[in-house]
């Protein structure tokens, strides 16, 4: 179980071994090379699922530079783990579902909510409001797209 499983993503489609490739047509090769430099430069996040210390999955949407932007709660099975990142992506794109808060000690943080008032999950805590608010643009840029690694 602990290999890492990966969901096709728009650029995986574009790898071809290279010994196919030299049977292509140069047409082909163009078109093939063109394809890859354009999917190198479409930063993409990703969802990666993992077991806690308690047996239970959660994952983390990290955006194209590796920080992790939210952090998932707990869930009891791999079926509700991949609604909880379905919603994330269904969620993310509106403004009302973001909870915006302070902690005890006065850093802002966010948490995501689904549609019917359930935490999806939660930001680290920001030193600053602006910087909260650059985090809540990242999971809006990232979460619709990203794909998703299983490392459970």
């Amino acid at each position: 179980m602990g290999a890492t499983k990966e969901r096709k993503s728009d650029a995986k489609l574009f790898t071809i071994r290279k010994d196919k490739i030299s049977r292509l047509p140069k047409k082909c090769k163009y078109i093939l090379v063109i394809l890859r430099i354009a999917f190198k430069n479409i930063p993409m996040g990703k969802f990666e699922i993992k077991k806690d210390k308690a047996g239970k999955l959660r994952f983390n949407l990290k955006a194209s530079n590796g920080q992790v932007i939210l952090t998932s709660e707990a869930y009891n099975s791999k079926a509700a783990c991949d609604n909880g990142i379905e919603s994330v992506r269904k969620n993310s794109q509106n403004d009302k579902m973001y909870d915006k808060k302070k902690a005890k000690d006065g850093r802002p943080f966010f948490s995501l909510k689904a549609s019917n008032g359930q935490v999806i999950g939660a930001s680290q805590m920001y030193a600053s409001a602006s910087s909260m608010a650059n985090g809540i643009a990242s999971v809006k840029k990232n979460a619709p797209k990203a794909g998703i690694v299983d490392n459970s």
